[in-house]
């Protein structure tokens, strides 16, 4: 019996977009969904209380992380990662293979595993397929992912091929590993690059393996958004219609929008809560740099479309004060904006698709934002 159930609601008459409701063991999630990025056990500047309040559904975590510090022995005696971290609701935790790829620069892969040199020390450590399993079992998260290789962009074509092979074996030795199934679902990981011969057959592979959701991997690494659209194109028609889609590393309210209309129907990423701590804020009227001088005498609200604490409570100038004086509220309260309004814009989205004027509501947002 698999830990996740999805249910199709209702397909749009005008993309590809789907409204579904995702079951996990700590909740239901209303889909589709962005996921804000808790990599170390916590949303950064968040509380689980202040997740809540903003309508976060599920969070996810990082495995390569938590491996490293404190180390999932550590999170398995404290009963968990909800119990460790506080948090009731749905938990996703990836892999560990993109920030093996991605943070060290020594590295090795073969048949067996990856070695690499952590971020922390320099200290030399092994990852294998069964080891990402047994670690994010030990974890205890809701949603897990295989573990695959994350291609570089650009990539050529023999390598993408032999790495989708090896991403495939990989997959059939997690599923084989993962024993956990009742109350942890573990999503295959579509991949092959920017080829599309490659894309299909990675789909037809993948999901022969039957995993009860699937994520798209190897987009959002620095390729043109086009090309990533273009790649999601030719995926999403021949994906699961039972089975959830998850689009790995995008929160862009554009890439939101694009990815949804083309079937997608979870999102994760650290953008929001990036560039907030960098003073930069979303708003309905586009982005926005609150350290900027401009802001200095600003006693309107960040958005005053937003309903989030910061800007019921809160002034552009008192927020440009925080982070001029450097305090630790400025990236609060630019991080609790930040993450509602992306929230709120999936709400949107979802009412949008049930009302059937999804693809009207885009055109209304991108021109108020400025995409046009």
């Amino acid at each position: 019996m698999s830990a996740i159930k999805y249910e199709l609601i209702k397909e749009s008459k005008d993309s590809g977009a789907r409204l579904g409701k995702l079951y996990t063991p700590h909740g239901v999630i209303e889909t589709p969904i962005f996921m804000p990025v808790g990599t170390q056990a916590t949303v950064k500047a968040m509380t689980p209380e202040e997740l809540k309040s903003i309508g976060a559904q599920i969070i996810l975590s990082n495995t390569y992380h938590l491996h490293m510090r404190p180390g999932e022995e550590i999170i398995k005696k404290a009963g968990g990662l909800h119990k460790f971290m506080n948090w009731d609701k749905p938990i996703l935790t990836d892999s560990g293979g993109f920030q093996v790829f991605s943070l060290s620069d020594l590295r090795n892969i073969t048949e067996e595993g990856v070695t690499f040199k952590s971020h922390l020390d320099g200290s030399k450590h092994f990852i294998s397929p069964e080891d990402a399993i047994r670690i994010e079992n030990a974890l205890g998260a809701d949603i897990i992912m295989c573990f695959d290789e994350c291609l570089p962009y650009p990539c050529e074509y023999d390598y993408a091929k032999n790495s989708l092979n090896r991403t495939i074996r990989w997959a059939e030795r997690c599923k084989e590993t993962h024993k956990n199934t009742e109350n942890q679902a573990l999503f295959g990981i579509i991949q092959g690059g920017m080829y599309r011969d490659l894309r299909e057959e990675s789909v037809k592979r993948m999901t022969e393996l039957d995993f009860p959701g699937y994520s798209i991997g190897g987009l959002s690494i620095g390729e043109p958004k086009e090309l990533m659209y273009e790649v999601l194109d030719y995926t999403m028609p021949i994906m699961p219609k039972d089975k959830p889609r998850y689009l790995m590393g995008v929160g862009s309210p554009d890439c939101l929008f694009e990815g949804v209309i083309r079937g997608i129907d979870m999102f994760d990423c650290v953008l929001p809560t990036r560039i907030a701590r960098n003073g930069t804020v979303l708003t309905s009227k586009g982005k926005l740099v609150i350290k900027n001088a401009k802001y200095a005498e600003d006693f309107r609200p960040i958005d005053d479309e937003c309903d989030c604490y910061a800007c019921k409570n809160y002034s552009r100038a008192y927020i440009r004060h925080l982070f001029k004086a450097k305090e630790i509220l400025a990236a609060r309260l630019a991080t609790i904006h930040n993450l509602r309004f992306l929230i709120h814009l999936m709400e949107q989205i979802r009412e949008a698709i049930k009302d059937d004027r999804l693809l009207e509501f885009k055109d209304e947002f991108y021109s108020k934002y400025g995409y046009n």
